[in-house]
């Protein structure tokens, strides 16, 4: 299963065309996106395929999910622990024998591992979570693996790398992980293939 996860920086950087650029040239199984604002809810009409985005609560944007292949059930929006300003939820996609969690964590160090927890207890026993993590560092996230990665896929004040997209698994081995061109986001995509063990 390949993934791809980028955050779009919402109605500033990425837009229908250069998503579909990047589903053309990369030809993913599941598309995750963050900072998705309605404009670009029409993409399943534009290139085929199936959408789902769940809106932050008092937000524009939110989370997005795009497939080539029909959701086995759909999209849930889980709540997380609330920042200081950003009420953050994390996108659930259940499938059969394993979960996907799409997200984008606050930038508070301890409360996005914080939220990390809450996703990986309501996740299936074979699940990924991937992402805009904000995160610095090593997750604490017990029985997760950190597979994404490990070039910066941001930069902070367009000056310091950060590794703020993360993809963590559990259930799951990763047999490729490449971190993208950001394109027209300040973000890079991050792409992830998985396999079930």
């Amino acid at each position: 299963m390949k993934i791809i996860s980028w955050n779009l920086r919402h109605s500033r950087g990425a837009q229908i065309v250069h998503i579909q650029d990047l589903v053309g040239e990369h030809r993913p199984d599941l598309l995750l996106m963050q900072e998705v604002t309605a404009e670009i809810d029409s993409v399943a009409q534009r290139f085929g395929g199936h959408y789902a985005r769940s809106v932050l609560p008092g937000r524009a944007h939110g989370l997005a999910a795009w497939s080539p292949h029909p959701f086995q059930r759909p999209a849930q929006s889980l709540a997380l622990q609330r920042g200081l300003i950003v009420r953050r939820i994390c996108q659930l996609l259940d499938f059969d024998d394993y979960s996907i969690a799409n997200v984008h964590l606050s930038h508070g160090q301890m409360l996005n591992r914080l939220q990390l927890r809450r996703i990986a207890a309501v996740s299936a026993p074979r699940a990924a979570i991937l992402g805009d993590c904000n995160m610095i560092g090593a997750p604490f996230l017990p029985g997760f693996q950190d597979v994404g990665g490990r070039q910066p896929t941001h930069r902070s004040a367009g000056v310091l790398p950060l590794r703020l997209d993360r993809c963590f698994v559990r259930g799951f081995h990763c047999v490729g992980a490449e971190v993208l061109a950001p394109g027209a986001s300040d973000h890079h995509p991050l792409l992830v293939s998985l396999v079930a063990v």
